[in-house]
């Protein structure tokens, strides 16, 4: 096996997996050598991935369902709205792997490697990944690793984590047409606290508990609010967990590179490039944007680091005035979702989410939550001020 290649992908999870799949759709790219390297092979369902869009997406035939009805729960507010434009889907990561390791097997000039990585740096016009059985070099690396996560402490950085259960019942319980995004009818005492409810059939849906705090919960804390919700929110006492999955997600205000070295051959994608939108967490959506800015300025024969547009740096702003308020405590997240939801058109929350919304929109959303914590964040992000 040759040491030299056009191209290195760091990392074969979404960002890696998906970037590979979008080259390889591309004439262009079939005839580059390009080499895989991850400790692991990616052979679990171990994510839920859900998003909005309106169009169909790149795995539109990998949605295993589809929501266009969504509903938002809070002590103030309870409301049912039908999308028009957008659809809210989900993707099982396990079907996502299969289907793009299965269509790269179809590529001769792809290569993987099940090796630790250790280093990745550049060396003159190339970049080089050091593992821990040898050396690979390249045009452009394509990081996805947590090797150059900036420092992110409790004072930057709220954690999403989850744990969600898949459960089956014997009885139709569950409308599939009916998903709930939020449900904040919970204790806050640990912060930001909701529930999900996805119905995929009358007799299963994913439950998931999911907090925006500082540090991870026990276990059985978890388990004992999932159990809670299951019997007393939906009254349902007899069930069967046919899946689970944990997982922590960072929202940070710290600085993730977009690339590194002076000659720019590191690339970093997905959460390794900031690609997790530090607002909600939410990446899946993020990173095929990404993915397909890559390969079309690599298809124009320029550089694949990509310069966020004037946009894309006012929606960062929002990202970290809205995540400076969390983490200062000025207000919480129920407070701020519900004042969203209780005055402004669901669908233009859903937009500016998405990094979708105009002007117009974004204006409405800004006047529909209390202005003072917000102008004192934004002020503060926006003069570089904010956690580092």
């Amino acid at each position: 096996m040759s040491n030299t290649y056009d191209y290195i992908v760091a990392g074969s999870g979404l960002a890696g997996l998906s970037l590979l799949y979008c080259l390889l759709k591309e004439d262009t790219f079939q005839r580059k050598n390009i080499l895989v390297i991850d400790s692991v092979s990616k052979n679990q369902n171990d994510r839920t991935w859900c998003f909005w869009e309106k169009e169909e997406g790149p795995f539109e035939f990998l949605v295993s369902h589809q929501w266009e009805t969504l509903q938002f729960f809070s002590p103030q507010v309870s409301k049912e709205f039908r999308m028009k434009a957008y659809r809210y889907k989900m993707i099982q990561s396990g079907d996502f792997y299969s289907h793009v390791l299965e269509f790269i097997k179809g590529f001769s000039n792809v290569s993987f490697v099940q090796e630790q990585i250790l280093e990745v740096v550049e060396e003159g016009e190339k970049a080089l990944v050091k593992t821990d059985k040898g050396s690979y070099a390249a045009d452009y690396v394509f990081n996805s690793t947590s090797l150059f996560h900036p420092k992110m402490t409790e004072e930057n950085t709220l954690l999403q984590h989850f744990l969600g259960w898949y459960i089956k019942t014997e009885q139709a319980v569950f409308n599939p047409q009916v998903g709930t995004l939020m449900d904040f009818t919970l204790s806050q005492h640990h912060g930001t606290t909701f529930m999900y409810v996805l119905p995929t059939s009358p007799h299963v849906a994913l439950v998931e508990y999911t907090l925006f705090t500082e540090r991870t919960l026990k276990e059985g804390e978890y388990e004992e609010a999932l159990r809670g919700y299951i019997q007393e929110k939906l009254g349902i006492t007899e069930y069967e967990i046919t899946h689970t999955e944990f997982g922590v997600i960072p929202m940070s205000l710290a600085r993730f590179p977009a690339h590194l070295g002076d000659n720019k051959r590191i690339i970093n994608i997905g959460t390794a490039g900031g690609y997790t939108k530090p607002s909600t967490g939410y990446t899946f959506q993020f990173v095929q944007k990404h993915v397909a800015q890559i390969v079309s300025q690599l298809k124009q024969k320029k550089t694949p680091v990509v310069v966020p547009s004037f946009r894309e740096n006012m929606f960062e702003w929002y990202d970290r005035t809205l995540l400076d308020v969390l983490l200062t405590k000025s207000m919480t997240g129920e407070q701020i979702f519900s004042s969203l939801f209780s005055k402004v058109e669901p669908e233009r929350i859903l937009a500016f989410l998405a990094n979708e919304s105009g002007f117009w929109e974004e204006f409405k959303i800004r006047n529909s939550v209390p202005q003072l914590p917000f102008v004192f964040s934004g002020m503060k992000q926006l003069m570089g001020l904010g956690r580092k």
